[in-house]
């Protein structure tokens, strides 16, 4: 038992309390922010770097959707144009916001619509789809349940059946295997209903998404809102774009 007590106190507080303002570690790579003078003329070494074309050189784009968040192009770029922070607000519900330019000092999110903030503003449940994914995503949504994140205080929960949920978050490229499941769960949820695309294999099919064995209709299909970038993506970066979306 003193063992124990020793150890709690050593551990020190592990909840976040703060969520929209947590200090992560400087070696956290959030939000890049790409300076405004021009590339040196025929460079196009961090594009070149990049292992899943998230860049275009001259001028430098990065498209988060498709970003591994490494820090190839960082260390590629001779004029160090580029620069990853620890601001993990990078959640948006827009696709095109994904898109970093010399311009971009933060991503914004607007709020759902009004129906979806009154059906879901103070109680969301959520199902979540692994759709051929690595678990990395997934290994950090379960991280949301414990004592650290506690998304539960926030209304916000996972749940076992699609039929007691709001919507479903996905993970993975969408395989063929897993298409025809994912279009069954997603039409087992009562209505309104909402879809979340969880990491860069979900939003933009990542390495996968030339691959034979990817089946990506359903998400051409049906609007997405809301979209939660990273490989895999930080539990903050998901709390803190749920509750802007439902206004919270």
């Amino acid at each position: 038992m003193i063992d124990a007590v020793k150890l709690r106190i050593l551990q020190g507080d592990p909840i976040v309390h703060d969520v929209k303002n947590a200090n992560l570690p400087k070696l956290f790579r959030g939000l890049p922010v790409i300076a405004g003078k021009p590339c040196p003329a025929g460079c196009d070494k961090c594009a070149a770097a990049c292992p899943v074309r998230a860049i275009t050189a001259d001028p430098v784009k990065i498209d988060l959707g498709r970003c591994t968040f490494c820090p190839l192009c960082e260390e590629a770029c001779p004029e160090k144009l580029i620069h990853y922070t620890n601001n993990y607000h990078i959640a948006s519900d827009k696709r095109e916001s994904l898109i970093v330019t010399k311009d971009t000092q933060a991503i914004t999110s607007a709020s759902a619509a009004k129906k979806i903030r009154d059906y879901f503003g103070k109680s969301l449940k959520l199902r979540q789809v692994s759709a051929g994914g690595c678990n990395g995503c997934e290994l950090e949504l379960n991280a949301l349940n414990n004592v650290n994140f506690d998304m539960g205080r926030f209304g916000i929960e996972f749940v076992a059946s699609p039929r007691h949920a709001d919507g479903i978050v996905i993970t993975g490229p969408v395989t063929r295997n897993m298409a025809n499941p994912l279009q069954i769960c997603y039409e087992a949820v009562p209505n309104p209903k909402i879809i979340i695309l969880v990491g860069a294999c979900a939003i933009a099919g990542h390495v996968f998404e030339d691959s034979a064995q990817v089946q990506r209709k359903f998400l051409a299909e049906n609007k997405i809102d809301l979209y939660v970038p990273g490989c895999p993506p930080h539990p903050l970066t998901f709390i803190t774009g749920i509750l802007r979306f439902i206004g919270r």
